[in-house]
């Protein structure tokens, strides 16, 4: 058996998982990068960070297994006339679930920015009824 270099252990035997902090400035980063026309659609989006979806939400979407919903969009499209409808509404809100994307990556070889850049992108994406096309474009773009 080949001995563990002691670098490696050490590497990590001081380093945590991202906190909430971490995630909402990755996300915050995401938003900022979209294309224009996708921010003025989504309008105001307010980030919210929980460690997982709630009972309400898993079981409104008929998910069970709270890892897999790693993100939620809620809220309205801002299409033309409706921003004062609007305005008297609950702001928009972006959901991202920590422990659900802390699994996702733990599990996978992508970055912890290029998957949350991911979810972001999908979430605003599903919620505006684009295209698997127009999404990675919009990611590829939201990554530069």
């Amino acid at each position: 058996m080949g001995s563990i270099h002691p670098r490696r252990i050490t590497d990590w035997s001081d380093r945590f998982a991202p906190d909430l902090d971490v995630f909402e400035a990755l996300a915050s980063e995401t938003l900022s990068g979209l294309p224009h026309e996708i921010l003025v659609q989504c309008g105001h989006v307010h980030i919210v960070l929980a460690e997982y979806a709630d009972d309400a939400v898993l079981d409104a979407l008929g998910i069970e297994d709270p890892h897999e919903l790693l993100g939620l969009f809620e809220g309205n499209a801002l299409t033309q006339g409706a921003a004062k409808v609007l305005a008297a509404q609950m702001p928009n809100r972006l959901w991202l679930y920590r422990r659900a994307i802390l699994d996702y990556w733990a599990s996978n070889t992508e970055s912890l920015g290029d998957i949350v850049t991911h979810v972001v992108v999908h979430e605003i994406g599903h919620h505006f009824g684009l295209s698997d096309q127009e999404m990675d474009r919009i990611e590829a773009a939201a990554g530069n």
